[in-house]
């Protein structure tokens, strides 16, 4: 899919390739406050055998955001790995959804990021998400 398939105002958001090529693609949107929020449109290759998107992929979306989300948070854009993940799944998602993340960083301490958010399929929360990340700043 292209970016016009995006809603208005999102573009690719361009990670760097690897495994997150097999996941998306993935789209940034900036806001007016807090992190910009990430989406997704669910393709074929997201979808498990009962015609719904795997667990994986709601997983790794919420990886991601969260993630993005500390790395964006200052401008020197520190490395950031993932120290714990959770997601907890409310409702099914099918083949051509929009998903959003929206998500709020807790807190941001020196070496460690606490984050939590929402995946949304218009408006509603199919997933929350929360996680605690590693943060070393470049020198």
């Amino acid at each position: 899919m292209s970016a016009i398939d995006a809603p208005p105002g999102f573009e690719p958001a361009g990670f760097s390739p690897g495994f997150l090529d097999h996941g998306g693609p993935y789209y940034l949107r900036a806001e007016p406050v807090g992190p910009r929020t990430v989406g997704l449109r669910i393709m074929t290759h997201h979808i498990n055998y009962r015609d719904a998107v795997h667990g994986g992929v709601l997983t790794t979306l919420a990886d991601v955001a969260l993630s993005h989300a500390v790395y964006d948070a200052e401008r020197a854009h520190p490395a950031v790995a993932t120290i714990s993940l959770t997601t907890n799944f409310l409702g099914p998602v099918k083949l051509g959804d929009w998903l959003e993340c929206r998500v709020s960083i807790d807190r941001m301490g020196g070496r460690t990021a606490y984050c939590s958010g929402q995946i949304l399929r218009d408006g509603e929360p199919v997933a929350t998400m929360s996680g605690v990340f590693a943060v070393k700043r470049r020198d």
